[in-house]
């Protein structure tokens, strides 16, 4: 059957209309150690599918306090899984829709080039004023610095030297501002396509502390959001995983 070119065009314009009704804004607690995966993953995101990731960044352990306070955040990209889990079994999130999004990667690192040996044999060495560490209390990558240096044998030395951020984003300020020559930091943080982008560093061996699984959960704000489930979607997606593998994640 014969459709006039202005008919065809009524009908593109009212599926371009429909398509945007449909759109809906999210908004994502997201752990500051993926800060830039999550920035490139929310882009293509909404280029892809319409719908907007509105991202916040910061300590999972803080996020979890504004959550039981009431946030409005409707979906949270934690840097552990225990905190998730805490929240299904609160009854503050979706627990069927809990997934591992990365496994994360420890790096000790410096801003200053050759500073840091391939096997971090520069932490016995002690000619260093200050090591960046995140808070272990609500940074997951803080918990594995210590459990790193406690297996080293190191922690009761080194110690008295950490600068402590609340996050792993004001770690990695600290280290790569100067004000520490080093920082226990993520290896998302300094790395881009798979490759150190400047200074030196350490790739801490999985086996030296606990797996540091990230988990997402939709919390209850969100249940009936349209653009929550796309991006719980889009995260076990093929794009999404290459961007997330490309700053050193696992899965």
């Amino acid at each position: 059957m014969f459709t006039s070119p202005s008919v065809r065009a009524c009908v593109l314009i009212a599926a371009l209309f429909t398509g945007a009704a449909h759109a809906e804004t999210i908004s994502v607690a997201v752990a500051s150690n993926f800060t830039a995966p999550m920035q490139k993953i929310a882009a293509q995101f909404e280029k892809d599918t319409g719908h907007k990731a509105e991202l916040s960044f910061g300590a999972t352990g803080k996020f979890y306090a504004q959550i039981s306070n009431g946030a409005p955040f409707g979906i949270l990209l934690a840097a552990d899984d225990k905190t998730p889990a805490q929240i299904a079994q609160e009854g503050k999130g979706d627990a069927a829709s809990r997934f591992t999004y990365s496994i994360g990667k420890l790096v000790l690192w410096s801003k200053q080039d050759g500073y840091v040996d391939a096997n971090g044999e520069v932490l016995k060495t002690g000619k260093f004023q200050h090591v960046a560490i995140a808070n272990p209390k609500l940074a997951p990558y803080g918990l594995a610095a210590e459990q790193t240096l406690t297996k080293l044998n190191l922690l009761d030395a080194i110690k008295p030297k950490f600068v402590q951020g609340e996050n792993i984003g004001q770690t990695y300020q600290f280290a790569a501002t100067g004000n520490a020559e080093l920082g226990f930091v993520a290896l998302s943080q300094v790395m881009e396509d798979g490759k150190i982008k400047s200074g030196s560093a350490w790739v801490v061996p999985a086996e030296m502390h606990e797996p540091i699984r990230q988990d997402a959960i939709v919390l209850n704000n969100a249940k009936d959001n349209v653009a929550a489930k796309a991006l719980m979607d889009y995260l076990k997606g093929d794009k999404a995983r290459a961007i997330i593998t490309a700053y050193g994640y696992a899965f």
